[in-house]
């Protein structure tokens, strides 16, 4: 793939979102070639961004032209909506459950698939807090002072902030003396580096699929209050009108289920190690063709002329 192609698709999508946002759908889908082009959009997230360029990566090698344009999930959301993006692979459930299922409930999305079914996002504590009797989010209280009664969280206005700052607002866990620290993703991580290489106690934000399930022993705590609504997992939201209209893209994206400790891997490769994201797409593919030919069943080139999985094979090997 051009990387330089895929930067200003991302730009010219970015215009295309916008625009279609302003001016409706007439004036957004404009210009646009329908049939042949898959466009995706994503929250700025490692792993949605690297699950997605796996997914152009096999579109591209059976026939087809991708876009991925990167906006806030909420924008991205609206664009599958508008019919201005075809689908996005990252949307979160249950966190994202009260903005996404009006927008199913009223025919304006659809909910094709669990992408990754097994996806965990909680409250983490190291192995050695483990240890040491903190099994779940009720017994955070009892050891409040090793915990400094503080909560480190991503960036403000994130689903699983609000959850932390509604539960110490409502003493729920007896957590009214603790306090959120809300930072950057990345400056959270950073802060449980330090605390895990120290041996410190520290309770942050965790999910997975992400690196920070690979790089570091974690635990994430029960929750018998379900306030973060049970288990979670990772959907892939697609236009109604389009998965009418293109039944081949379509099936792929619903057989394209990948479990959290592969994702994990692509996001540490490409996160953590800071490879492409094409790289580790290609080599990925590449090696893992049994799980692919399962994506790819029933699946042909762009043209309907020949199985998917022969070209893809090929396209990886050239």
């Amino acid at each position: 793939m051009n990387r330089l192609r895929r930067i200003l698709n991302a730009i010219a999508g970015v215009a295309v979102l916008a625009l279609g946002l302003a001016a409706g759908p007439a004036q957004a889908s404009a210009g646009v070639d329908s049939t042949q082009t898959v466009r995706f959009a994503s929250a700025p997230w490692p792993g949605v961004t690297i699950k997605t360029t796996v997914a152009q990566t096999v579109l591209e090698a059976i026939g087809y032209q991708t876009d991925l344009t990167h906006a806030s999930w909420t924008i991205a959301l609206q664009g599958v909506v508008r019919g201005d993006i075809d689908a996005d692979l990252g949307i979160w459930m249950p966190t994202q459950k009260s903005t996404v299922q009006p927008l199913v409930a009223a025919g304006k999305i659809d909910l094709l698939v669990k992408n990754v079914p097994d996806a965990q996002y909680d409250l983490v504590v190291p192995d050695y807090v483990w240890n040491a009797g903190i099994h779940s989010i009720a017994d955070l209280n009892a050891r409040a002072e090793k915990f400094d009664h503080r909560i480190y969280g991503i960036e403000a206005g994130n689903d699983g902030n609000q959850i932390v700052e509604e539960a110490i607002e409502g003493n729920v866990y007896d957590l009214g003396e603790w306090r959120l620290r809300a930072s950057s993703t990345a400056a959270m991580l950073a802060e449980a580096g330090r605390a895990i290489d120290d041996k410190r106690w520290i309770v942050f934000l965790g999910w997975k699929p992400h690196w920070m399930n690979i790089k570091y022993d974690l635990r994430y705590l029960e929750d018998p209050k379900a306030i973060w609504g049970g288990g979670s997992s990772v959907w892939t939201a697609i236009n109604p009108a389009y998965a009418k209209a293109h039944p081949n893209v379509t099936r792929f994206l619903k057989q394209m289920v990948v479990p959290a400790e592969i994702q994990s891997q692509w996001i540490y490769d490409y996160g953590y190690d800071k490879q492409s994201a094409e790289d580790v797409a290609r080599r990925w593919l590449s090696g893992h063709m049994d799980r692919v030919a399962r994506w790819l069943e029933g699946v042909t080139t762009a043209d309907g002329k020949t199985p998917a999985l022969a070209a893809v094979e090929k396209a990886l090997a050239e």
